[in-house]
C-alpha cells in the first residue's frame, strides 16, 4: 500500500471528488432516514444497523471495524490503486456516518426506507463512478466467487443481503424487515441509474430508401451526426438503409420532420440513452 499512498496526488482530481461527495451523500442517508427509522439496507453496513438497534454501538465505527478485516484479506485480488480507493472510500464513508450531526427528516420508516435508499443510491453510484467501492460484502463475495466459481457475486449479495434482513426480522421486527427490503430494492435502482448516467438525449434509427438525403439533412440542420448501415428487409429481400443518430430531446420533432419529408414511407424507432459520450455531448474519456 506504501508506494500508492505515493501516487495519490498523481490520481485524477475527478475520481477523488466523486469519492468524497458520494461518501459525504451516502453517508447522510443514515442519520436522516434509516437509523432514526431503524432500517438496516442489507450488508456489512445492515448488521452495524443492527448492532445500533441492539446494543446502541455507532453506526460508522461498526462498519469500519467489519470492513478493515475483510481489506487486509482480500486487497490483493482488488489490485493496488482500486483496493486503495476502497479503501479510503470504505474510512471516508463509514466516519461520515458518525460525523453528521444532521437531525432526523421523519419518523415514519416508509419515507424513512424510501429516501434513505435514493441518497444511499446517489452516494454509492458517485463512489463506483470515481473508481471505488465501499468495500463490505463486494470483497466476501468477490473471494468467494474464486474459491467457488459456480457461486455467482449475484447470488451470494442475494444471499447476504437476505441473511441480513431476516436478521432484521428476528431482532427488530418483520415490519421493519420489509421496510428494508423496500430500501434495498430502490437503492439498487438508482444505483443502477447513477452508472447509467442521466442524459436526456435521444438514440433514433430510420429504416429507409432516403438514408443519404436524410442524413445529409440531419448533418446541416440539426448539426448532428448520423451513421449509415446497410440492411435487407427479412421479408422482402430489399436492399434499405438503416439510419442512426443521437440527438437531444428537442432535437427529436424535427428530425421526424425531416424523415417525413423524405421518407414518408420510412420506419422509424427512438430508444432513451442514458448516457451519451463523444462530439456533441459529453466527454468520452477513460475513468481511471
Amino acid at each position: 500500500m506504501r508506494e500508492y499512498l505515493k501516487k495519490i496526488g498523481k490520481e485524477p482530481v475527478r475520481a477523488w471528488a466523486l469519492i468524497v461527495l458520494g461518501s459525504l451523500i451516502g453517508a447522510a442517508a443514515y442519520p436522516l432516514f434509516l437509523i432514526p427509522n431503524n432500517i438496516a439496507p442489507g450488508g456489512l453496513s445492515g448488521i452495524a444497523m443492527i448492532l445500533n438497534y441492539l446494543f446502541g454501538w455507532p453506526v460508522g465505527v461498526v462498519s469500519i471495524l467489519l470492513n478493515l478485516p475483510l481489506f487486509m484479506i482480500g486487497y490483493r485480488t482488488m489490485g493496488g490503486q482500486f483496493a486503495f480507493r476502497s479503501l479510503a472510500a470504505t474510512l471516508l464513508f463509514s466516519a461520515f456516518i458518525d460525523l453528521w450531526q444532521l437531525p432526523p427528516l421523519t419518523d415514519d420508516p416508509l419515507l424513512g426506507s424510501v429516501y434513505g435508499a435514493v441518497l444511499l443510491g446517489i452516494g454509492l453510484g458517485l463512489i463506483l463512478r470515481g473508481g471505488a467501492t465501499t468495500g463490505g460484502t463486494d470483497m466476501i463475495a468477490r473471494m468467494v466467487h474464486q474459491k467457488v466459481p459456480f457461486i455467482s457475486v449475484g447470488v451470494f449479495l442475494l444471499l447476504v443481503d437476505g441473511a441480513v434482513i431476516l436478521a432484521a426480522a428476528f431482532t427488530m421486527s418483520a415490519r421493519l424487515a420489509l421496510y428494508a427490503l423496500i430500501c434495498i430494492f430502490i437503492n439498487a435502482r438508482v444505483l443502477d441509474l447513477v452508472l447509467a448516467g442521466f442524459g436526456s438525449s435521444k438514440a433514433c434509427y430510420v429504416i429507409t430508401r432516403k438514408g443519404a438525403s436524410i442524413a445529409e439533412r440531419i448533418l446541416k440542420e440539426l448539426d448532428r451526426g448520423a451513421t449509415l448501415l446497410n440492411a435487407t428487409g427479412a421479408y422482402s429481400g430489399e436492399e434499405k438503409t438503416v439510419l442512426l443518430s443521437v440527438v437531444d430531446n428537442r432535437e427529436v420533432v424535427p428530425l421526424k420532420r425531416i424523415v417525413q419529408q423524405e421518407d414518408a414511407a420510412a420506419f422509424m424507432f427512438i430508444t432513451d440513452t442514458h448516457e451519451t459520450l463523444g462530439e456533441g455531448f459529453g466527454a468520452l474519456e477513460e475513468r481511471k
